[in-house]
Formats: structure tokens, C-alpha cells, sequence
């Protein structure tokens, strides 16, 4: 099974063998979702931004970093992972707007 994670281009830039952002960072955990709660996340948090990176990532090559948890009682599970992305876990990269 596979998430996804929306990707500022810089700290994608930045990687080396990890990924790491600044959420990681400053909450502990990377913000991850499934497939069908993309588009709330987008819109939530991305809304008319352009220049973003998707990256699908292999959830069985995180270990126990994967947690799914619903932080904010929002009545869903959230993938959120409590490392740096081992940029091998990451299977595709594309362009992405949030238009």
C-alpha cells in the first residue's frame, strides 16, 4: 500500500538519503495521507499553490515510523511519520498544483 505526501520543492531539493521537512521538525512527525484524502488535505493546506511535488511513498518501507493516528478528533486516520523518509521509499515523484 502506498501514501502520498505533498512536497515543498525546496525541502525536496534538499534531500540527500532522506527526506526530511520542517514539520518533521517543529510536530515530530512528516503530514502523510491516503489516496482519498488528498483532496481534503489540498485544499485544506494548498489551495491555489503551484510548484509542488507529490510523492508517493511505499508505506511498508517506513517500519514502525508509519503511525495512523487522528490528532485533531477529526473522525479519520491520518498517515504521520516519525522520522526522516528514506528517499527509497519514495516509488514516484511528479509535478503538482493545487489549483
Amino acid at each position: 500500500m502506498r501514501i502520498l505526501h505533498v512536497a515543498e520543492p525546496e525541502a525536496w531539493a534538499a534531500r540527500t538519503d532522506v527526506y526530511v521537512t520542517a514539520d518533521l521538525e517543529a510536530e515530530g512527525f512528516i503530514h502523510c495521507s491516503a489516496e482519498k484524502q488528498l483532496t481534503g488535505v489540498v485544499d485544506a493546506f494548498y489551495k491555489g499553490r503551484t510548484g509542488l511535488i507529490l510523492l508517493t511513498i511505499e508505506q511498508t518501507a517506513l517500519g514502525e515510523t508509519l503511525v495512523y493516528e487522528d490528532l485533531d478528533d477529526m473522525g479519520e486516520e491520518f498517515p504521520h511519520v516519525y522520522g526522516p523518509i528514506p528517499v527509497g521509499a519514495v516509488v514516484e515523484t511528479r509535478s503538482f498544483s493545487a489549483l
